[in-house]
């Protein structure tokens, strides 16, 4: 009997702690819950007696003005700050955004995103720098465009495609970013061409109104031969395939 009553007793002397433990871990959450809340809770509305923007260094003000939905002698609230800020992010100049307020002045606190000021190229032999440029502009990438890290990518591929199109396998393509002051960034692209593929034999399948040798006169590609040295038309293109199979075709 006593061995049961000293069992009972440690469960319910147990039974206590745990109450007493879990009301504690309810107080202890219930405290950090109301000051995430606190921190959370928006300004008071209030009439708005002047307009500070900090963080700007490209952007002229009048841009944020703009896109604010109040103004100087309007009441600023909730709705209107979250308006706000999601005005300024669509303009896409800008990676971060905040509305604060110091007492009746409204503080529109911004970063703006990178921009380009320049994009340069080393190691290009077989384009010209203003054409590549050009290319990449239709891509979207070009100078005093915000800056996007995830185009690099894309531009590299796209530099290494026209590359590609001449024969160059090897090609390799890096893209380099440094940055400039008022937040700005320099691209440059390094580039190895590398060699351009040679043609090693040319098969014609399925021809029986031509011979094969009279199909392949009329290419502009063909196999190495003496004078190949000089006029590279064993050097595989993409655009002369393109004609040579428009050739067959007519």
């Amino acid at each position: 009997m006593a061995i049961k009553n000293f069992k009972h007793t440690k469960f319910a002397s147990d039974s206590f702690v745990n109450r007493k433990l879990t009301f504690k871990l309810k107080s202890i959450l219930l405290l950090i819950a109301g000051l995430h809340t606190a921190s959370a809770l928006a300004f008071e509305p209030f009439v708005i007696k002047d307009i500070r923007v900090e963080g700007i260094q490209r952007t002229e003000a009048g841009t944020v003005f703009t896109h604010l939905p109040v103004k100087v002698g309007e009441t600023m609230n909730d709705e209107l700050a979250s308006q706000a800020i999601k005005a300024l992010y669509g303009t896409g100049f800008f990676k971060d955004v905040r509305i604060e307020a110091e007492r009746d002045v409204l503080v529109v606190i911004v970063q703006e995103q990178s921009s380009i000021a320049q994009i340069d190229f080393s190691g290009n032999k077989s384009f010209p720098t203003d054409k590549m440029k050009e290319g990449l502009k239709q891509i979207g990438i070009s100078e005093g465009q915000i800056f996007d890290k995830s185009q690099l990518g894309r531009a590299e591929q796209e530099i290494k495609r026209q590359y590609l199109s001449q024969g160059k396998y090897g090609a390799t393509v890096k893209a380099v970013v440094s940055p400039l002051e008022r937040n700005r960034v320099a691209v440059r692209f390094d580039i190895e061409e590398g060699a351009v593929a040679k043609i090693r034999s040319i098969n014609i399948v399925g021809n029986k109104a031509f011979t094969m040798d009279d199909l392949r006169a009329e290419f502009l590609l063909t196999t190495p031969n003496w004078m190949s040295w000089w006029n590279k038309d064993d050097q595989y293109s993409k655009q002369k395939l393109n004609a040579d199979l428009e050739t067959l075709r007519s």
